[in-house]
């Protein structure tokens, strides 16, 4: 399990992180990425990379 954390005041809405996550966790709503599936979140950092205003950060929990 993870956390999904969007910085809504530097997300710009460019959408880059919603067009590659693989698996469909991220949407756009209201100009910003929201996550409207965090439990099918694979925490791949796809997003978090992409984000060209570092606005995501995806953390795995360690076990």
């Amino acid at each position: 399990m993870g956390k999904l954390s969007i910085n809504e005041a530097w997300c710009k809405g460019c959408a880059i992180c919603s067009e590659f996550c693989p698996k469909n966790v991220l949407e756009m709503k209201n100009g910003k990425a929201n996550a409207i599936n965090e439990g099918a979140c694979i925490f791949c950092k796809i997003c978090e990379h992409m984000c060209p205003d570092f606005a995501i950060i995806a953390s795995k929990e360690d076990k």
